[in-house]
């Protein structure tokens, strides 16, 4: 019995350290939520909402206070009723910081060598708490048993403007910015921090490289003369040289691209250390230590599908830069979540396909979570109390709080890949990325004269992937590519049910063609569905006729004067890269040899749940 409430105290211990980021040796990790909302697609009053709820849970969240917390927490579960509550509170609440921050540690270390120690019992934990219980509490009247509040998590609430904002938000949570920085240059900062500047952990790159600006050309007679530059004495070697090249001028390096600020965030237990310019010859160089991930970023996303379709973006680009320079992959365990919200009237079109999907995979995440799709619209739309400024019922941060540390099951979506070519032949061809659905459409509407006309067909489609490759002319005007299974019974027929493998992918592609009926009468044209289900695909206009391509259902990635489409799963970049270098060395084999074998092929993309799929 000892050892179950052991553990229960232990992990609210480690909950709250994890969750407010509070230092502490024995338990070094950070954790945060980020919410994310796409202001195009929500309302304002939803964004105010969730603004007003994620500030007003964090009154009750200062470090003293969680501390407190865990300091009270530990010692009302070890010394139970012989544990004064409320003169603890006060014996803490009159400390100075500085005392509380040094009981806190103390009753973290007691707390953690007792789930270490496999002989510890309870007779022997609680003596250590009650120790410091006694060093701590001061003469105040005995007061009841007193329940201890498990604080919300850490959250920040983010309007999605950049395309790569996610990944500037998880460089700042491992690398946090220095006090130095001023707080208006970040944005300008973090603008001008591309990847390529980042350190690379990877085992090509082992020195720290830096940006040098030379302004001269490195010829003498492009030198300033001695008039203009004081005179420095020089060696007998430098003497002898007519050509020599004077230094480089150093670019002054912003806050986010110096080394030192690089490695501020990861210097803790299991963080490389900074890497020297300069080895001296005959040392070995000492082995760095392996990096652990002592940080976890919960990403949670509110909106529809085109929000969803947007993190697929996001996540491909944050793949691709982790794979040319290695940063957060090793330090960061990166979890998505995704509530839905649809505050649309119309009701034309299912914008929460992901949703519902997520609800028939999860009877949990359906009673939980996709309730939360017309709820939170209907709060937002509530008066606002004259109390505001007193809130209590932090409905929506509490229900976000309970996913996030509930929801630890994965369903992988899988994304795929989109080569655009264009009318023009003079455009280059776009790559993008897409979750749920690829919709086209004519840009032109196809009169009744060409119609009844030659009846040339307007798109042709190739379905490869299959022991024989299938091609096919169509008049239609358009065709919808659906990712996501609409119903059980369509999931349960599809050759990718779900998508949890790179080996287990389906696109649902419906085409609406256009048939030209003879009949007594004369000739009519009729409406007949296509259906196909597919991995890859091709589409183009044999007529040169451009269509329109809308990726996600959102009209912000449209594409426009299109004449051919590629369509496939989308590859793991790290596998791209590693089965590059590999084939350089093995030149005449075509399958994967070495770590290849060993990757994931195409790019996934998780959702936690409560249940996740059971495969």
């Amino acid at each position: 019995m000892f050892i179950f409430l052991h553990l229960l105290g232990m992990l609210y211990q480690r909950m709250v350290i994890s969750e407010q980021s509070l230092k502490s040796d024995p338990y070094p990790y950070q954790e945060k939520i980020f919410i994310f909302a796409d202001p195009e697609l929500l309302s304002e009053a939803i964004c105010n909402a969730l603004v007003t709820d994620t500030k007003a849970a964090q009154v009750s969240q200062s470090p003293r206070a969680c501390m407190c917390y865990v300091i009270i927490h530990a010692m009302q579960a070890a010394l139970g009723e012989g544990c004064d509550v409320s003169g603890l509170k006060a014996s803490l609440q009159d400390m100075p910081m500085s005392d509380v921050e040094h009981w806190f540690r103390q009753v973290v270390v007691a707390v953690e060598c007792a789930g270490n120690e496999a002989s510890a019992d309870r007779s022997q934990h609680a003596a250590r708490l009650e120790k410091i219980y006694c060093a701590v509490l001061s003469n105040a009247p005995l007061g009841g048993l007193q329940g201890t509040p498990l604080p919300n998590p850490n959250i920040s609430f983010h309007l999605w403007t950049e395309d790569d904002q996610l990944w500037k938000e998880l460089v700042l949570f491992i690398r946090p910015l220095s006090q130095s920085c001023e707080p208006d240059c970040l944005s300008q900062d973090l603008d001008n921090f591309g990847i390529q500047d980042i350190i690379s952990d990877c085992e090509c790159c082992k020195q720290t490289r830096f940006s040098v600006l030379s302004t001269d050309s490195g010829i003498e007679r492009d030198l300033p003369t001695a008039a203009e530059e004081p005179f420095t004495p020089c060696s007998a070697e430098t003497e002898q040289s007519r050509l020599h090249r004077k230094g480089g001028i150093k670019k002054k390096p912003s806050p986010l691209e110096n080394v030192a600020f690089l490695q501020a965030g990861c210097n803790g237990p299991g963080a490389k250390p900074p890497v020297k310019l300069q080895k001296r010859p005959g040392i070995p160089p000492v082995p760095a230590a392996p990096l652990q991930r002592l940080h976890t970023a919960r990403i949670v996303l509110l909106g529809d599908d085109r929000i969803l379709g947007r993190l697929a973006q996001a996540y491909h680009s944050l793949r691709k830069r982790e794979t040319r320079r290695v940063f957060l992959t090793p330090r960061l365990n990166l979890q998505f979540y995704y509530i839905p919200v649809d505050h649309t009237a119309t009701g034309q079109e299912d914008l929460c396909e992901v949703a519902g999907y997520l609800g028939r995979a999860d009877p949990w995440y359906e009673s939980n979570i996709n309730t939360l799709c017309h709820m939170i619209p209907k709060l937002a739309a509530m008066p606002s109390s004259p109390s505001k400024h007193l809130v209590t019922d932090l409905f929506i941060t509490d229900v976000i709080a309970y996913y996030v540390r509930m929801g630890i099951q994965p369903v992988c979506f899988q994304v795929y890949a989109v080569k655009i070519f264009f009318n023009d032949p003079a455009q280059e061809p776009a790559e993008d990325v897409f979750l749920t659905e690829l919709r086209t459409q004519v840009q032109e509407s196809i009169s009744h004269r060409g119609v009844s006309g030659a009846l040339e067909p307007f798109l042709q489609v190739v379905v490869s992937n299959r022991a024989k490759e299938l091609a096919m002319s169509l008049r239609a005007t358009g065709l919808v590519m659906k990712a996501i299974p609409a119903d059980e019974s369509e999931a349960s027929s599809s050759c990718c049910s779900l998508p949890l493998s790179p080996y287990l992918v389906c696109l649902n592609v419906n085409i609406t063609e256009i048939v030209r009926i003879n009949n007594l009468s004369g000739r009519s044209f009729s409406a007949v569905a296509n259906r196909l289900k597919t991995r890859n695909i091709k589409i183009r206009s044999t007529e040169q006729r451009p269509f329109m391509v809308c990726l996600d259902k959102d009209s912000r990635r449209a594409y426009r004067n299109v004449i051919s489409v590629e369509v496939s799963p989308c590859p793991e970049p790290s596998y791209c890269l590693q089965k590059t270098r590999t084939m350089k060395f093995n030149l005449h084999k075509t399958e994967d040899v070495g770590l290849v074998k060993y990757m994931p092929r195409s790019l996934l993309l998780p959702i936690n749940t409560f249940a996740g799929v059971i495969q």
